[in-house]
């Protein structure tokens, strides 16, 4: 019997949902997402796809999920009502911070409140050092009082932090003890379990996070898995991961802060899947939907990961651009630089008589003027519908109808006449500016990190992707563009496509003349055991393990680390001997310069545990249906910019594309998206129906 495994991808505008069946047959659907109760999204979209396919909910074997709910919590500060208890003398360290702002000298910089109040911080006495030596008991009497307050304050969430506790556990388990007893309805995050890694902040920071959200992720997913059950649907829930693996939801309840990022991971790893079956293993990924554009770099065949990243901040990144202006999370995630700019970013003039665009958006509701809901903001997609890039009558094969003139109206009145310019001036304004909002997020993840972009293809998606494809890579002098089968629900795609992974972490913090090599075997033993069991957990027998290690280290002295790959196979100075080669290798790439013979530090021991598939989770080939967009106009008036003018530009759906040369000005149309083909740029499709954009070369 034909089984069909489900994606589902929850974004500021759209829920998209792809269906995959055993047979490589595809079906992706957009609707629009429910802020007010997302699940009822996700539910809407699975049966629009049961019905379609005309199976029943027993066909289904798999869903997949990548959500939101954690990040807005925090954005929107929604969260549960959360305590922290810490070391006396320690209540303030979310106010305090590490010292880093956004924009270098900003006079007005203000940093994000802390998610847990200052009256909910609660102290406690006790003291252990660096190695976990008790130099303080700890208070019981004031653990008692702690414990009261909790009862007392109506608190739904405690995080339990101290110093040091990921040398020694034991006055954490006492306090999450006595709260199991007495508070046993409250939820409990206890550091020690979440993230035994030191760097007090960091720890503190990670281990509120996942207090504020759990509660929240807790009820969404109970509701989605309660909804599947009543739908028929049998198969556990599975929700992607910051590090672009696969966990249940049992795990994600326990442990959201590690899904904070979901959506944006899918995509990447779709890619990743993808650049290896067309032999591009350098690929700068572009994700541009209705609200932001995430961009992310796969270098070597190798998706980058950062060991930490900020939500909640202006934008979301991994390494730079613009740190200081969210709360860390001290989590593995793949490395992604993020903008507010999408197809709903609003566009405005400011005070200054400057144009602006983003990083408000219009949202699912009210959206774009030209989707006639009621939306009086000009936006993106109204640019783009205005020059003729996008579909002026509807979108979504006619789910959307779309309406020229509001679009042109609203941006007449809200951006052309306060510039004095004409509505195509200013349109086509819009769609530079928001272009070049994206362009720095590819330049955080490529050239700000040493990485010419020239070396790298881009492969573009989300709804608005493709729209904006070209424009970015003459930006940044790329000459070749990958557009993917499904672009506007790709993110959906790379969920069907990623394996199961979780991560374990270790503070370890040796210099290597005092390294116990028994130890350190001991140690990595126990990691590798935890991934081994919680993989057999999950139904993966023993052949298809794979387990990774990694070691964070440092020159002594320094304050920052780096990972690096550790050998496998036997734990043994010979393997030690072998860390600190590509230590001091990867220093040197990372920083010009290396150090040997310096004392080296060892800090944290890090393990991957990775559950493989039976069978290839990237089908051979891919049967896509008809997924035309329904245009009527065989051809288009389109503006590209004061240097091209105008053109009347032939419109295809994506299936009219073939492997011949396509020569642009081009529109290629589909039910999820619109890819421009400017002048100057060639289309074609291969034979794994990704197009292929490729810049002509002159002379």
């Amino acid at each position: 019997v034909q089984k069909f495994r489900v994606g589902v991808d929850i974004g500021g505008t759209f829920t998209d949902i792809v269906f995959l069946g055993d047979d490589g047959h595809v079906l992706a659907r957009k609707i629009a997402s429910t802020p007010d109760d997302y699940s009822e999204a996700v539910l809407d979209g699975i049966k629009i796809g049961v019905a379609e396919l005309g199976i029943t909910a027993e066909m289904v074997s798999e869903v997949s999920h990548g959500f939101t709910v954690a990040t807005n919590a925090i954005i929107e500060q929604k969260g549960a009502k959360t305590a922290l208890i810490t070391t006396k003398g320690f209540r303030d360290i979310l106010e305090f911070r590490r010292n880093r702002i956004p924009r270098l000298y900003d006079l007005h910089y203000e940093k994000p409140p802390p998610l847990v109040k200052r009256q909910f911080r609660l102290e406690v006495g006790e003291r252990l050092n660096f190695k976990g030596e008790v130099l303080e008991p700890l208070n019981e009497v004031d653990v008692d009082r702690a414990v009261q307050y909790v009862l007392d304050s109506g608190v739904e969430s405690v995080a339990i932090c101290l110093l040091h506790s990921y040398a020694n556990p034991d006055h954490e388990q006492f306090i999450a003890q006595a709260l199991a007893e007495k508070a046993p309805e409250v939820n409990l995050t206890v550091s020690s379990e979440l993230l035994p890694e030191m760097k007090e902040y960091e720890r503190t920071s990670t281990t509120v996070i996942n207090g504020y959200v759990r509660p929240v992720v807790e009820r969404y997913l109970s509701l989605l898995t309660d909804g599947l059950t009543e739908m028929g649907i049998q198969v556990p829930l599975t929700v992607m991961q910051s590090n672009g693996g696969l966990a249940t939801a049992d795990i994600a309840k326990e442990r959201p802060v590690y899904c904070i990022e979901s959506g944006p991971a899918a995509g990447v790893v779709g890619a990743f899947h993808l650049g290896k079956r067309l032999g591009m293993p350098n690929l700068m990924t572009l994700d541009m939907g209705g609200t932001t554009a995430k961009a992310s770099i796969i270098e070597d065949g190798e998706m980058l990961q950062a060991p930490e990243y900020e939500v909640g901040g202006e934008i979301s990144v991994g390494h730079r651009l613009l740190r200081g202006s969210g709360h860390i999370l001290r989590v593995p995630a793949i490395d992604l630089a993020e903008v507010g700019a999408g197809g709903g970013s609003i566009a405005a003039v400011d005070r200054s008589g400057s144009l602006r665009v983003g990083p408000q958006s219009s949202g699912a509701f009210p959206g774009p003027a030209c989707y006639r809901l009621g939306g009086q903001d000009a936006t993106v997609t109204d640019a783009n519908v205005l020059l003729g890039f996008l579909n002026q009558e509807h979108l979504l094969a006619g789910a959307f109808e779309i309406d020229a003139d509001l679009a042109r109206k609203t941006i007449r009145e809200n951006v052309a006449k306060p510039l004095e310019m004409s509505d195509m001036e200013a349109a086509y304004g819009i769609h530079t500016l928001v272009n070049s909002n994206m362009g720095r997020a590819l330049r955080a993840v490529s050239s700000e990190r040493g990485r010419d972009p020239r070396r790298f293809d881009l492969i573009t998606f989300g709804g608005s992707g493709p729209v904006h494809a070209v424009g970015l890579a003459e930006m940044l002098d790329i000459s070749r563009v990958v557009v993917p089968p499904f672009p506007g629900v790709f993110s959906s795609f790379g969920l069907l496509v990623a394996d199961v992974e979780h991560h374990f972490v270790q503070t370890h913090f040796k210099t290597f003349e005092e390294l116990d090599i028994t130890a350190l075997s001991v140690l990595l033993n126990s990691l590798w055991e935890q991934g081994r069991t919680q993989l057999r957990a999950e139904g993966f027998d023993e052949s298809r393990h794979e387990i990774l290690t990694q070691i964070d280290m440092k020159y002594e002295g320094q304050v920052s680390d780096l990972t690096v790959p550790f050998p496998g196979g036997e734990v043994n100075r010979q393997t030690v001997n072998a860390v600190i080669a590509a230590f001091d290798q990867e220093h040197e790439r990372s920083f010009g310069y290396n150090n040997p013979g310096t004392r080296y530090q060892l800090v944290n021991v890090r393990v991957i545990a990775r559950g493989l598939p039976e069978t290839l989770r990237m089908p051979e080939r891919l049967e896509l249906p008809d997924t035309g967009n329904g245009s009527t106009a065989a051809q288009r008036d389109v503006y590209f910019g004061p240097n091209k003018g105008w053109a009347s530009v032939p419109v295809i759906d994506r299936q009219g594309l073939s492997g011949e040369i396509s020569e642009g000005p081009l529109i290629v149309e589909e039910y999820d998206s619109t890819t421009v083909v400017p002048p100057g740029w060639n289309a074609t499709i291969d034979r794994w129906s990704n197009i292929i954009l490729e810049k002509v070369c002159s002379s």
